[in-house]
């Protein structure tokens, strides 16, 4: 029980410092292909410009991030632009907390952390932009992420 809740408060302090962290370098990789469990929503992803950010309710700058991501999507939908929340919670859960934080964008189910576990994410929140022909471009924080990547992947 004490290594337990030495571990949780060891997440609770360096995740929010340390944050979009991934063991692997994913730009130039390509996205897998496959299908989304979605929780929110419901897209054919093929060809479309994305931003995909690892996520968890339980992850303040997870949730301080949301109206970031929810103002980008607002502003660059009209032009192809989509936005996944991906989480390994519970998705009753992720439903409950969707109520009360609106996520405008679509939010998908990552059974077990396979995906997550793919890109070696090992810090929350972690953002990953996806150009048209399914290649990452950028990846990090989704709070640095900048205007410019964005719009370098857009028609």
């Amino acid at each position: 029980m004490k290594s337990w809740i030495i571990g949780f408060l060891a997440v609770a302090v360096l995740v929010p410092v340390v944050g979009a962290r991934s063991d692997n370098s994913n730009v130039g990789q390509k996205f897998p292909a496959g299908k989304l469990a979605f929780i929110k929503g419901q897209a054919d992803l093929s060809g479309k410009p994305r931003i995909v950010e690892f996520w968890a309710t339980w992850c303040p700058p997870c949730r301080q991030s949301i109206p970031h991501l929810n103002e980008i999507y607002k502003k660059y939908k009209d032009q192809g632009l989509e936005i996944v929340g991906i989480t390994g919670e519970n998705p009753s859960e992720v439903r409950a907390f969707i109520k009360k934080v609106p996520m405008d964008y679509l939010v998908a189910h990552d059974s077990g952390g396979k995906l997550a576990g793919k890109f070696g994410v090992t810090g929350i929140p972690h953002a990953i932009v996806v150009n048209k022909d399914n290649v990452i471009v950028w990846e990090g924080h989704p709070m640095s992420l900048p205007e410019g990547e964005i719009k370098k992947i857009l028609p």
